[in-house]
């Protein structure tokens, strides 16, 4: 899909202001409220708006502890990999899996968690349980300086 100035413009104010409404939507672009709302369903049905979130703060849920982990492998075959993908899409903790290279890990996981218990009991009784992983290296983070979820348009 050919993206221009209006459609851009229309992605950037949607992900910053997920709720904000048609009209208010159209007035930032310049645009009526109708041609507005149909570049907005245009750009949902190609799929360039994949839908619309919450934003919670992680904190007020009690989930303090966030971390990186990387994950290795033994074998590095597709079923090795399918296996590992579906075991960790199901694992609610995991907000990210990355399949890396130039690394010596496989697998980068961003997880979060409520403290150091919570995080053993997530590596000893769910990751390390998947077979296959043979090394886990983690990483605490101790501030975000960069959390966007924003992409450059």
């Amino acid at each position: 899909m050919k993206l221009d100035r209006q459609d851009r413009r229309i992605l950037q104010i949607l992900q910053e202001e997920g709720r904000i409404s048609n009209q208010d939507l159209a007035e930032r672009i310049g645009l009526s409220q109708s041609p507005c709302l149909r570049r907005v369903r245009t750009l949902e049905e190609n799929g360039m708006i994949t839908g619309y979130r919450a934003l919670v703060d992680a904190r007020k849920l009690g989930l303090a502890l966030l971390a990186l982990v990387h994950i290795s492998m033994d074998r590095h075959t597709p079923e090795r990999f399918t296996n590992f993908d579906q075991q960790v899409s199901v694992i609610p903790e995991v907000l990210e899996c990355l399949l890396i290279t130039g690394q010596e890990a496989d697998y980068q996981l961003k997880v979060i968690i409520r403290d150091m218990d919570a995080y053993q009991d997530l590596l000893l009784n769910k990751i390390t349980r998947i077979e296959g992983v043979t090394g886990v290296h983690s990483s605490f983070v101790l501030r975000q300086v960069v959390n966007r979820t924003a992409m450059p348009v």
